[in-house]
């Protein structure tokens, strides 16, 4: 029962740091959206809105919090952002966030 029972921890493990590496990858990703978006917007201070961003990921499941967010604060300034535009710029930032995140250790 000995190797069942290693395996079994092995992969909850595994399991265990994938969601830990998915986690930092997706608040990285988040964190060069808001960057990218407060450039947009012509926000002077990039870092506190890309912060901002990051926390708004924490408000619903899924993307669809930071989206409605960007979009939004797009609007109040009168910048024009779709949706569709944060997606595919989430999508183009999805790999340069792995790739920090594993130079990182």
């Amino acid at each position: 029962m000995g190797t069942f029972d290693d395996r079994e921890k092995s992969f909850e493990n595994k399991f265990k740091h994938d969601e830990a590496l998915r986690f930092k990858v997706t608040a990285r990703r988040n964190k060069l959206l808001g960057l990218w978006a407060a450039a947009k917007l012509g926000i002077k201070d990039a870092e506190a809105y890309a912060k901002d961003v990051v926390a708004s990921d924490f408000e619903k499941a899924g993307d669809d919090d930071v989206i409605e967010k960007i979009v939004k604060d797009a609007n109040v300034k009168g910048v024009v952002i779709s949706a569709a535009d944060v997606r595919a710029q989430m999508e183009h930032l999805l790999p340069e966030a792995k790739k920090q995140v594993m130079q990182q250790g």
